[in-house]
Protein backbone atom coordinates (compact mmCIF):
# COMPACT_ATOMS: atom_id res chain seq x y z
CA UNK A 1 0.00 0.00 0.00
CA UNK A 2 0.87 3.56 -0.59
CA UNK A 3 1.40 5.70 2.31
CA UNK A 4 1.43 9.81 2.13
CA UNK A 5 4.30 11.38 4.21
CA UNK A 6 4.37 14.89 6.30
CA UNK A 7 8.00 14.59 4.77
CA UNK A 8 7.07 14.97 1.19
CA UNK A 9 3.46 15.98 1.75
CA UNK A 10 4.44 19.83 0.63
CA UNK A 11 6.59 18.74 -2.17
CA UNK A 12 3.33 16.58 -3.37
CA UNK A 13 0.88 19.44 -3.20
CA UNK A 14 0.97 20.22 -7.22
CA UNK A 15 0.53 16.35 -7.80
CA UNK A 16 -2.54 16.52 -5.19
CA UNK A 17 -4.06 19.85 -6.37
CA UNK A 18 -4.08 17.68 -10.00
CA UNK A 19 -5.91 15.26 -8.37
CA UNK A 20 -8.50 17.25 -6.98
CA UNK A 21 -8.66 19.37 -10.06
CA UNK A 22 -8.80 17.08 -12.59
CA UNK A 23 -9.32 13.32 -11.86
CA UNK A 24 -11.90 14.24 -8.90
CA UNK A 25 -15.44 13.92 -10.24
CA UNK A 26 -17.33 17.35 -8.76
CA UNK A 27 -20.96 18.51 -8.71
CA UNK A 28 -24.21 19.37 -7.09
CA UNK A 29 -26.70 17.25 -5.55
CA UNK A 30 -29.92 18.43 -5.05
CA UNK A 31 -32.23 17.97 -2.06
CA UNK A 32 -35.52 19.61 -0.67
CA UNK A 33 -33.72 22.15 1.24
CA UNK A 34 -30.44 23.18 -0.78
CA UNK A 35 -27.46 21.67 -2.57
CA UNK A 36 -25.28 19.53 -1.27
CA UNK A 37 -21.66 19.70 -2.96
CA UNK A 38 -19.59 16.45 -3.42
CA UNK A 39 -17.37 14.03 -5.28
CA UNK A 40 -16.01 11.02 -6.61
CA UNK A 41 -13.67 9.26 -8.72
CA UNK A 42 -13.42 5.33 -9.81
CA UNK A 43 -10.00 3.77 -10.71
CA UNK A 44 -10.06 1.23 -13.27
CA UNK A 45 -8.85 -1.76 -10.63
CA UNK A 46 -11.22 -0.40 -7.73
CA UNK A 47 -12.68 -3.51 -6.59
CA UNK A 48 -13.83 -1.65 -2.88
CA UNK A 49 -15.47 1.92 -2.51
CA UNK A 50 -15.05 3.98 0.38
CA UNK A 51 -17.90 6.64 1.64
CA UNK A 52 -16.61 9.50 3.61
CA UNK A 53 -18.62 11.38 6.21
CA UNK A 54 -16.55 14.03 7.62
CA UNK A 55 -16.53 16.07 10.58
CA UNK A 56 -18.06 19.20 11.92
CA UNK A 57 -16.04 22.13 9.94
CA UNK A 58 -14.70 19.99 7.38
CA UNK A 59 -15.25 20.52 3.55
CA UNK A 60 -14.43 17.62 1.36
CA UNK A 61 -11.45 20.19 0.17
CA UNK A 62 -9.61 19.18 3.32
CA UNK A 63 -9.55 15.56 2.24
CA UNK A 64 -7.48 16.29 -0.57
CA UNK A 65 -4.69 14.29 0.97
CA UNK A 66 -6.59 11.35 2.22
CA UNK A 67 -8.98 11.07 -1.30
CA UNK A 68 -5.84 11.01 -3.73
CA UNK A 69 -3.65 8.33 -1.27
CA UNK A 70 -6.94 6.03 -1.41
CA UNK A 71 -7.68 6.27 -4.96
CA UNK A 72 -3.80 5.34 -5.93
CA UNK A 73 -4.62 2.17 -3.60
CA UNK A 74 -7.29 1.60 -5.87
CA UNK A 75 -10.13 2.35 -3.86
CA UNK A 76 -13.22 3.82 -5.68
CA UNK A 77 -13.95 7.08 -3.36
CA UNK A 78 -17.25 8.77 -2.85
CA UNK A 79 -17.57 12.04 -0.67
CA UNK A 80 -20.44 15.00 0.37
CA UNK A 81 -20.02 18.07 2.29
CA UNK A 82 -23.00 18.06 5.14
CA UNK A 83 -25.77 20.34 4.71
CA UNK A 84 -24.52 23.59 6.52
CA UNK A 85 -20.78 23.27 5.62
CA UNK A 86 -18.11 22.90 3.13
CA UNK A 87 -19.32 24.04 -0.53
CA UNK A 88 -23.04 23.02 0.62
CA UNK A 89 -25.64 24.93 1.46
CA UNK A 90 -25.68 27.27 4.82
CA UNK A 91 -28.66 27.10 6.58
CA UNK A 92 -28.71 30.93 7.99
CA UNK A 93 -27.58 34.86 6.44
CA UNK A 94 -24.66 34.18 8.88
CA UNK A 95 -22.87 31.31 7.05
CA UNK A 96 -20.21 31.24 9.77
CA UNK A 97 -23.02 29.31 12.17
CA UNK A 98 -22.72 26.02 12.68
CA UNK A 99 -26.27 24.80 12.19
CA UNK A 100 -28.81 21.99 11.44
CA UNK A 101 -32.30 21.70 12.63
CA UNK A 102 -32.81 17.96 13.51
CA UNK A 103 -29.69 15.31 13.25
CA UNK A 104 -31.75 12.89 11.69
CA UNK A 105 -31.45 15.71 8.92
CA UNK A 106 -27.84 14.99 8.03
CA UNK A 107 -28.14 11.02 7.95
CA UNK A 108 -31.11 12.11 5.93
CA UNK A 109 -28.87 13.65 3.39
CA UNK A 110 -26.63 10.65 3.46
CA UNK A 111 -28.87 8.16 2.26
CA UNK A 112 -29.84 10.52 -0.57
CA UNK A 113 -25.78 10.84 -1.69
CA UNK A 114 -25.66 7.08 -0.57
CA UNK A 115 -28.65 6.10 -3.29
CA UNK A 116 -28.55 8.63 -5.97
CA UNK A 117 -25.05 9.18 -6.64
CA UNK A 118 -23.45 5.75 -5.05
CA UNK A 119 -24.91 3.62 -6.27
CA UNK A 120 -25.68 5.01 -9.59
CA UNK A 121 -21.53 5.03 -10.27
CA UNK A 122 -20.64 1.54 -8.11
CA UNK A 123 -22.27 -1.89 -7.88
CA UNK A 124 -19.77 -3.15 -5.97
CA UNK A 125 -18.51 -3.40 -2.20
CA UNK A 126 -18.42 -0.50 -0.22
CA UNK A 127 -17.28 0.56 3.01
CA UNK A 128 -18.63 3.63 4.94
CA UNK A 129 -15.58 5.54 6.55
CA UNK A 130 -16.48 8.76 9.15
CA UNK A 131 -14.64 11.18 11.39
CA UNK A 132 -16.19 12.78 14.72
CA UNK A 133 -19.75 13.98 13.80
CA UNK A 134 -19.28 12.01 10.43
CA UNK A 135 -18.83 9.04 12.43
CA UNK A 136 -22.37 10.22 14.26
CA UNK A 137 -24.39 10.88 11.13
CA UNK A 138 -23.23 7.42 9.68
CA UNK A 139 -24.46 5.47 12.81
CA UNK A 140 -27.68 7.15 12.78
CA UNK A 141 -27.83 6.43 9.28
CA UNK A 142 -27.03 3.31 9.44
CA UNK A 143 -29.64 2.66 12.17
CA UNK A 144 -32.54 3.97 10.61
CA UNK A 145 -31.78 3.62 6.52
CA UNK A 146 -31.60 0.32 4.63
CA UNK A 147 -28.31 0.15 2.98
CA UNK A 148 -25.93 -2.29 1.38
CA UNK A 149 -23.04 -1.17 3.16
CA UNK A 150 -20.23 -4.67 4.17
CA UNK A 151 -18.55 -2.38 7.17
CA UNK A 152 -18.49 1.17 8.84
CA UNK A 153 -14.97 2.29 10.10
CA UNK A 154 -15.47 5.03 12.92
CA UNK A 155 -12.63 7.30 13.31
CA UNK A 156 -12.92 9.29 16.83
CA UNK A 157 -17.09 9.12 16.15
CA UNK A 158 -19.02 11.87 18.06
CA UNK A 159 -21.40 9.66 20.30
CA UNK A 160 -20.82 12.14 23.44
CA UNK A 161 -19.16 15.27 23.31
CA UNK A 162 -17.15 17.49 25.79
CA UNK A 163 -19.01 20.43 27.20
CA UNK A 164 -15.73 22.13 28.67
CA UNK A 165 -16.51 24.33 31.65
CA UNK A 166 -20.20 23.83 31.68
CA UNK A 167 -21.40 20.63 33.30
CA UNK A 168 -23.15 18.23 30.65
CA UNK A 169 -26.33 18.09 32.53
CA UNK A 170 -26.62 22.16 32.10
CA UNK A 171 -25.37 22.16 28.96
CA UNK A 172 -28.33 19.79 27.75
CA UNK A 173 -30.49 21.99 29.86
CA UNK A 174 -29.45 25.96 28.57
CA UNK A 175 -29.73 24.30 24.73
CA UNK A 176 -32.88 22.96 24.90
CA UNK A 177 -34.75 26.14 26.80
CA UNK A 178 -33.05 28.82 24.22
CA UNK A 179 -34.21 26.15 21.52
CA UNK A 180 -37.68 26.50 22.80
CA UNK A 181 -37.79 30.24 23.41
CA UNK A 182 -36.42 30.95 19.77
CA UNK A 183 -33.22 31.04 20.06
CA UNK A 184 -32.06 28.40 18.29
CA UNK A 185 -30.69 30.04 15.07
CA UNK A 186 -28.05 31.96 17.80
CA UNK A 187 -24.51 31.19 18.76
CA UNK A 188 -24.55 29.02 21.65
CA UNK A 189 -23.04 30.69 24.84
CA UNK A 190 -19.12 31.21 23.94
CA UNK A 191 -19.22 30.22 20.01
CA UNK A 192 -18.06 32.81 17.76
CA UNK A 193 -17.43 33.14 13.32
CA UNK A 194 -14.22 31.29 12.36
CA UNK A 195 -10.98 31.90 14.13
CA UNK A 196 -7.88 29.46 12.89
CA UNK A 197 -6.17 28.28 16.28
CA UNK A 198 -2.35 28.36 16.37
CA UNK A 199 -1.02 25.35 16.39
CA UNK A 200 0.27 25.16 19.93
CA UNK A 201 -2.85 25.46 21.31
CA UNK A 202 -5.02 23.15 18.61
CA UNK A 203 -6.85 20.20 20.29
CA UNK A 204 -7.21 18.36 16.44
CA UNK A 205 -4.05 17.26 15.55
CA UNK A 206 -0.15 17.01 16.16
CA UNK A 207 0.73 17.40 12.70
CA UNK A 208 2.58 20.56 12.12
CA UNK A 209 2.36 20.17 7.86
CA UNK A 210 -0.90 19.13 8.19
CA UNK A 211 -2.73 21.28 10.58
CA UNK A 212 -1.05 24.36 8.28
CA UNK A 213 -1.97 22.72 5.14
CA UNK A 214 -6.03 22.49 6.49
CA UNK A 215 -5.64 26.43 8.16
CA UNK A 216 -4.13 27.23 4.70
CA UNK A 217 -7.09 25.88 2.75
CA UNK A 218 -9.71 27.68 4.46
CA UNK A 219 -7.60 30.85 3.98
CA UNK A 220 -7.67 30.40 0.96
CA UNK A 221 -11.50 29.81 -0.05
CA UNK A 222 -13.46 31.17 3.22
CA UNK A 223 -16.39 30.06 1.56
CA UNK A 224 -15.21 26.29 3.37
CA UNK A 225 -14.85 29.13 6.78
CA UNK A 226 -17.34 27.58 9.80
CA UNK A 227 -17.53 28.97 13.24
CA UNK A 228 -18.98 27.83 16.43
CA UNK A 229 -22.53 26.06 16.86
CA UNK A 230 -26.24 27.49 17.89
CA UNK A 231 -28.37 26.22 20.48
CA UNK A 232 -30.53 24.63 17.88
CA UNK A 233 -27.23 22.40 16.46
CA UNK A 234 -26.57 21.65 20.40
CA UNK A 235 -29.93 20.73 21.15
CA UNK A 236 -30.13 18.38 18.04
CA UNK A 237 -27.11 16.69 18.83
CA UNK A 238 -28.17 16.17 22.55
CA UNK A 239 -30.97 14.79 21.34
CA UNK A 240 -29.23 12.20 19.05
CA UNK A 241 -26.63 11.71 21.80
CA UNK A 242 -29.24 10.68 24.07
CA UNK A 243 -30.78 7.96 21.64
CA UNK A 244 -27.59 6.10 20.93
CA UNK A 245 -27.63 3.76 23.59
CA UNK A 246 -31.02 2.65 21.72
CA UNK A 247 -29.85 2.64 18.22
CA UNK A 248 -27.81 -0.39 16.51
CA UNK A 249 -26.44 -1.59 13.42
CA UNK A 250 -26.04 -4.87 11.54
CA UNK A 251 -23.18 -4.78 10.14
CA UNK A 252 -19.55 -4.87 11.19
CA UNK A 253 -18.07 -1.82 13.14
CA UNK A 254 -14.41 -0.74 13.80
CA UNK A 255 -14.10 2.65 15.95
CA UNK A 256 -10.35 4.65 15.73
CA UNK A 257 -10.48 6.03 19.39
CA UNK A 258 -7.65 9.19 19.40
CA UNK A 259 -5.97 8.56 23.08
CA UNK A 260 -5.70 11.95 23.66
CA UNK A 261 -9.70 13.54 22.47
CA UNK A 262 -10.87 16.63 23.45
CA UNK A 263 -13.36 16.99 21.38
CA UNK A 264 -15.69 14.14 21.82
CA UNK A 265 -16.31 11.59 24.97
CA UNK A 266 -14.46 8.47 24.12
CA UNK A 267 -16.56 6.72 26.98
CA UNK A 268 -19.55 6.50 24.57
CA UNK A 269 -17.03 4.46 22.21
CA UNK A 270 -16.40 2.36 24.71
CA UNK A 271 -20.01 2.03 25.66
CA UNK A 272 -20.87 1.41 22.35
CA UNK A 273 -18.32 -1.58 21.40
CA UNK A 274 -18.96 -2.89 24.54
CA UNK A 275 -22.78 -3.58 23.71
CA UNK A 276 -22.48 -4.09 20.15
CA UNK A 277 -21.68 -7.73 18.31
CA UNK A 278 -19.22 -7.80 15.80
CA UNK A 279 -17.76 -4.14 16.81
CA UNK A 280 -13.75 -3.71 17.61
CA UNK A 281 -12.25 -0.98 18.96
CA UNK A 282 -8.90 0.25 19.34
CA UNK A 283 -7.30 3.28 20.92
CA UNK A 284 -4.59 5.45 18.51
CA UNK A 285 -1.72 5.97 21.39
CA UNK A 286 -0.76 10.15 21.86
CA UNK A 287 -3.36 10.52 18.89
CA UNK A 288 -5.78 13.68 19.02
CA UNK A 289 -9.07 14.20 17.78
CA UNK A 290 -8.46 14.29 14.19
CA UNK A 291 -6.68 11.27 13.44
CA UNK A 292 -6.93 11.18 9.22
CA UNK A 293 -4.66 14.32 9.53
CA UNK A 294 -2.20 12.95 12.73
CA UNK A 295 1.28 12.32 12.46
CA UNK A 296 2.82 9.69 10.14
CA UNK A 297 3.35 7.57 13.29
CA UNK A 298 -0.37 7.60 14.32
CA UNK A 299 -1.77 7.81 10.77
CA UNK A 300 -0.20 5.00 8.90
CA UNK A 301 -1.34 2.52 11.17
CA UNK A 302 -4.68 3.92 11.46
CA UNK A 303 -4.52 3.58 7.72
CA UNK A 304 -3.00 0.13 8.03
CA UNK A 305 -6.41 -0.57 10.25
CA UNK A 306 -8.87 0.74 7.69
CA UNK A 307 -7.47 -1.49 5.05
CA UNK A 308 -6.96 -4.56 7.12
CA UNK A 309 -11.38 -3.87 7.78
CA UNK A 310 -11.89 -3.21 4.20
CA UNK A 311 -10.35 -6.64 3.43
CA UNK A 312 -12.20 -8.34 6.61
CA UNK A 313 -15.34 -7.80 5.72
CA UNK A 314 -17.55 -9.19 3.11
CA UNK A 315 -19.56 -7.66 0.18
Amino acid sequence: MFYSSERELKSNQITINNFYKNTLIKAYLDTPNGQLFYAYAIPDKAKTAIVISSGRLEGLDKYKELLWELYNNNFAIFIVDHQGQGRSYRHLLNKHKGHVNEFKDYSADLNLFNTQIVDTYWPGKKILVSHSMGGAIAFDYLAHFEHNFSGAFLSAPMLDIYTKNTPKPLAKLIASTATLLGQKDNYALGQTDYIPDEFATNVLTSSPVRYELFRQTYQEEPLLQLGGVTYGWLNATFAFITSVDNLSVTIPLYIASAQNDEVVDNNAQYKLANRHENTVLKSFEGAKHELFFERDEIRQPLLKSLYQFCESVTA
